[in-house]
């Protein structure tokens, strides 16, 4: 890319072509807790704090994780455009919702995770039932090495007293979130069977629930209504392929980076044509997440459950329009 492009008005279509694709990132409950602003051959993404779960996420650790998630489709976007990118994550100590600023440069050629544009579109959220084809240890080592690319750690629970713990944990937290009145109102609202509703968790995307899941590790019920259009048995097994996102930084730094790790996984799995769905509940709960992190003799913080394999496609949650989401 000529150097002078950037300082022509074609650098600003690049940007606002990238908060459009940071825009599609996968958010906690699709609250989508992000707001965007050009200026000159910069874009910011800046935290949208009344969007936060205050219910499951007093402390912000998902929302963070979510806009780590719209920051590495940013990336991807610039890269596959031709851009080189400089990041400062967290410039201004003073000003904690300018989570990053994001500054295009010229390069010679589309830096690697520029391949991964094409997935940003395809990537979902699959609350199915997984089929019960083995994930190749081919995949899982490069999902390992895409965590490791983002200053994150991926952890394969592979043995069978760590897949126990693992379900018996998560069917606790699970319980134990359930029983709150707050968060069963904050999953509520933030559900829906209106189908022009452009955030939120909408009843297409999840499974009728009827007593006959037949989960280890339960999916999150989002279906407050009795309204799921997808099949009600999901069968999450402990046998499936789980993978515990982790990084060394319990802070809103390490939770950024959590959010771009766990993005170039679910791109880099949806690029290879396997389905990706988040188990978070074990590790929302401080409880849990604190005996997980002791069972599976973690140094890291653990941050996202995993589970991959391949299932039928299913209906995209919308998105609100990037004009919304401009300053």
């Amino acid at each position: 890319m000529p150097s002078s492009l950037l300082n022509t008005p074609a650098v600003g279509e690049l940007l606002r072509h990238a908060a459009q694709k940071a825009a599609l990132a996968p958010s906690v409950h699709n609250t989508q807790p992000w707001r965007f602003r050009l200026t000159g051959n910069t874009l910011e993404l800046r935290t949208d704090r009344s969007r936060q779960l205050t219910a499951l996420d007093p402390t912000g650790r998902q929302l963070m994780i979510s806009a780590g998630c719209a920051l590495f489709n940013a990336r991807v976007a610039l890269a596959a455009a031709g851009c080189r990118t400089d990041v400062q994550r967290l410039p201004e100590p003073a000003d904690p919702d300018l989570l990053a600023i994001l500054t295009a440069r010229p390069a010679t050629a589309a830096a690697g995770i520029g391949t991964l544009h094409a997935a940003i579109d395809r990537r979902q959220t699959n609350r199915r039932r997984f089929s019960s084809d083995r994930v190749p240890a081919e995949l899982v080592e490069e999902l390992v090495a895409a965590a490791a690319a983002e200053g994150a750690a991926l952890f394969e629970i592979s043995r069978e007293e760590h897949r126990i713990a693992t379900a018996v944990l998560s069917q606790q937290a699970d319980a134990e979130q359930n029983a709150s009145p707050a968060y069963r109102a904050e999953l509520r609202a933030w559900t829906s069977d209106d189908p022009t509703r452009r955030d939120g968790v909408s009843a297409s995307a999840v499974p009728h629930v009827d007593a006959s899941a037949g989960d280890d590790i339960p999916i999150r019920d989002f279906d407050s209504r009795g309204t799921g259009w997808l099949p009600a048995e999901t069968r999450s097994s402990m046998y499936q392929c789980l993978l515990l996102l982790t990084t060394a930084d319990e802070s809103p730094l390490g939770w950024l980076t959590a959010g771009e790790a766990l993005e170039r996984i679910w791109l880099t799995a949806t690029d290879r044509g396997y389905a990706l769905s988040l188990l978070t509940q074990v590790v929302e709960v401080a409880r849990t997440r604190e005996q997980l992190r002791a069972t599976l003799d973690l140094t890291s913080h653990p941050l996202v459950l995993l589970r991959i394999g391949t299932a039928a496609i299913t209906p995209s949650s919308l998105r609100r329009p990037l004009a919304e989401l401009m300053d």
